[in-house]
């Protein structure tokens, strides 16, 4: 009888799990919907300048020194008057970036570019507090903000300027593109995991009405839509998306333009790819703390409101997705592993969840990459990566949960682009945390229920298990490679 009442409720623990993942993998359908429905819309300025206006362009730095000369030359390169530009680097660094940045700047100044090399003397707010900080000087009635890894083409502002003849486009967000997508798996794997995002469903959002999101970088903001929404806030770690959803309750609007492109560089190790993923987890469930309630208590419609709670949950799945890892394993109740394995191939998590996100990133190839069928083989590999980030995505999401606060840690990059350019030996690595050892062990959990799978025949759920096991075994060894340098210095 209480074997009877356990299996029970395993089995409805199993199916909520189960059922709560499989919506939030039939919403990416609907977003290929909405995708494909609007793809052709493409927007067209009102009206044309009589004259450009001017604009402030922030580039806010904490310790890049392999990589802000390298923004500050793209800038300098941008096609528009320099009587109409005005460059603020909003350096918070506390190493030798200050003296390139310093170096360049006077460069800058000597060509007679309005540049300013702004240090606030702390960090207080984090990138926020750099960008409200800069927001008080700003001269620009339009501000462009570009993230260090970034490289901004020469002709960004020519092409998309005019729509702000729209008096209430309070944002522009351009496209992200990779500046070394084929420096490694992990970097090609990164690329389509963020193209999702940033061609599907920012289209999608942006074409249909619904809420998106400014990406913290490579974007235009109308400075009067800043000030309106009350600013940059430094309460969330996502200060971008926070951002964002007030100036859009606050009823401006905003323009995604994915033809115009800005190609930056992706984190090449996997620490780094870790520490980001973990704090625009922790960040978004921070903002969806902060300000679902105002989004249903707003006059939108009904549409808006689902997809701006689908939008800012998402990274919930994170966590619905580790609980059933727990609950799967046999060997916690041996007496159910003939429940389990037979049905694993057909139950909605993997009949929706993986059918579902290969479609969604098929589309992604499809639309990006000229010969996209000779990299279909990576999308068995952006799953099994998906799977390996639960464990600290999870925990991201948890301490949102429960109001941990946190610091804001920025990625580190190296100005690395071609393959086999060396990252071990840099300045600016992220150590592996405790976490590895539940990585490692969701590893060994999983081979060993490859082993019982196996053991009892059940063939058909060997596949997917794999994705488990190769997700977690990758992410944990990648984790512990080690930086191998005495002069290198942690990323803080």
């Amino acid at each position: 009888m209480r074997d009877s009442i356990y299996g029970m409720i395993w089995m409805a623990c199993y199916v909520l799990l189960a059922g709560g993942l499989s919506i939030y993998c039939f919403h990416r359908l609907f977003i290929l919907f909405l995708y494909f429905r609007h793809k052709a819309d493409r927007p067209e300025p009102q009206s044309r300048f009589a004259q450009l206006p001017f604009i402030t362009v922030q580039i806010p730095l904490y310790n890049e020194m392999y990589v802000a000369g390298r923004l500050l030359d793209a800038v300098a390169a941008i096609d528009y008057p320099r009587d109409r530009l005005e460059i603020q680097v909003l350096d918070d660094s506390t190493d030798d970036t200050v003296d390139l940045v310093a170096t360049k700047v006077a460069d800058l100044q000597a060509r007679g570019f309005a540049a300013e090399h702004v240090r606030r003397g702390t960090r207080q707010g984090f990138k926020a507090g750099a960008l409200a900080h800069g927001l008080n000087t700003a001269r620009g009635e339009f501000l462009a903000i570009f993230d260090a890894d970034f490289i901004p083409n020469p002709n960004i502002f020519r092409r998309c300027i005019d729509h702000f003849t729209d008096t209430r486009l309070g944002m522009i967000q351009t496209r992200w593109d990779h500046l070394n997508r084929d420096y490694s798996l992990l970097t090609r794997l990164q690329a389509i995991f963020l193209d999702g995002h940033l061609l599907l469903e920012q289209t999608a959002r942006a074409r249909s009405g619904r809420f998106f999101n400014f990406n913290g970088t490579a974007g235009i903001w109308r400075k009067d839509c800043i000030v309106d929404a009350d600013g940059w806030h430094a309460d969330t770690l996502t200060e971008d998306l926070d951002l964002s959803y007030r100036a859009q309750l606050a009823q401006w609007r905003f323009l995604f333009l994915p033809d115009l492109v800005t190609p930056a560089e992706l984190p090449v190790e996997m620490n780094a790819f870790k520490t980001q993923q973990h704090r625009w987890a922790k960040g978004s469930i921070q903002t969806c703390k902060k300000l679902l309630p105002a989004v249903w208590r707003a006059p939108l419609s009904l549409p808006i409101k689902i997809e701006a709670t689908f939008h800012l949950t998402s990274n919930f799945a994170y966590l619905l997705f580790l609980l059933l890892c727990v609950i799967v394993n046999p060997a916690i109740s041996p007496q159910r592993t003939e429940i389990l394995l037979p049905w694993l191939p057909d139950l909605p998590i993997f009949s929706c969840a993986v059918w579902a996100v290969v479609l969604f990133y098929i589309v992604v190839l499809r639309e990006l990459r000229p010969r996209w069928w000779l990299e279909l083989w990576c999308i068995p590999a952006v799953l099994a990566l998906g799977v390996g980030m639960s464990i600290s995505n999870a925990k991201a999401v948890l301490e949102a949960m429960f109001n941990q606060g946190g610091a804001f840690v920025r990625t580190p990059k190296y100005g690395l682009l071609s393959r086999g350019e060396p990252w071990r030996g840099k300045r600016y690595f992220a150590m592996p945390s405790a976490l590895v050892l539940f990585e490692l062990a969701a590893a060994a959990y999983f081979a060993e229920i490859i082993w019982i799978a196996a053991r009892d025949a059940n063939w058909g759920s060997v596949p997917f298990l794999f994705f488990f096991f190769g997700g977690f075994a990758y992410v944990a060894a990648t984790s512990l490679m080690p930086p191998k340098a005495a002069a290198a210095s942690p990323n803080v």
